[in-house]
């Protein structure tokens, strides 16, 4: 076996996957530049680093489990919803995020509100903020089954740990009693540990009609709304605006 297979053998066998990736490369540029073992080393080292933020980075996207459309780079700048591009490209410098602020996203449906708050969760995402996208029922399900499955301790724990928690369509439809209590306790375990984007169609004033409990609905808010933007988004759905059917394919 030659030297350079027997050195991608040992880095793979110790995982250091981003010195073997890199070492065909490092070691043309080595014998053409008649370089020291030095600065050899360095250039595998760097290597190893890149890879390595580059596995964390696909890591936390796995964990995040954003929906498809997240990149804001493609955001449509003429859709009519309220919100032009510097103020996107404000949200998006995460300044929010790094003072522990939440943001509410509300409007009527197909607005943006989740592909905005799911973009902003990819940006976090490449930023190193653990990262997670839910909708109400499987945050609920997870809070439910924590203490009789694995998959949702684990799922529990590492919420707890979050940096950024995306709650997707909350208060779309009435909640019981019990669901409300749960949210409720989740939320005050993690208040000002963990920031929120909650997208919702539903004003703060309406929550207390959807909990069938004021007292319970200002609680929550109290906790998500202490510091907060709000974001207002406006328009008709852009789906319906611009959806298409079969037959547009045919012709």
């Amino acid at each position: 076996m030659e030297k350079k297979e027997q050195i991608n053998a040992f880095c793979r066998q110790f995982k250091i996957t981003g010195m073997a990736a890199g070492l065909p490369e490092v070691v043309a540029h080595s014998e053409k530049q008649s370089s020291g073992f030095m600065d050899f080393f360095l250039e595998l080292l760097r290597h190893e680093a890149e890879q390595r933020v580059k596995n964390e980075v696909i890591r936390r996207r796995k964990a995040a489990k954003l929906p498809l459309k997240n990149d804001l780079d493609t955001y449509d700048v003429t859709a009519e919803n309220g919100l032009n591009l510097t103020r996107i490209n404000q949200l998006r410098e995460l300044n929010w995020l790094d003072q522990g602020f939440n943001l509410m996203l509300m409007g009527p449906s197909g607005t943006g509100k989740t592909f905005l708050a799911a973009g902003l969760g990819a940006d976090a995402v490449e930023k190193g903020y653990k990262t997670y996208f839910k909708t109400l029922e499987e945050l609920t399900d997870i809070l439910k089954l924590k203490e009789m499955t694995r998959t949702a301790m684990s799922e529990y724990k590492r919420l707890l740990k979050a940096d950024l928690i995306i709650l997707d369509d909350i208060m779309l439809f009435p909640v019981e009693k019990s669901v409300a209590v749960s949210l409720f306790n989740f939320i005050n375990q993690v208040y000002e540990k963990t920031c929120f984007i909650i997208t919702t169609n539903k004003m703060p004033t309406e929550w207390a009609k959807m909990l069938d409990d004021e007292v319970l609905a200002t609680a929550l808010l109290d906790r998500l709304l202490f510091h907060c933007d709000i974001i207002n988004l406006s328009g008709k759905s852009y789906r319906m605006k611009n959806r298409k059917t079969f037959f547009d394919q045919l012709e």
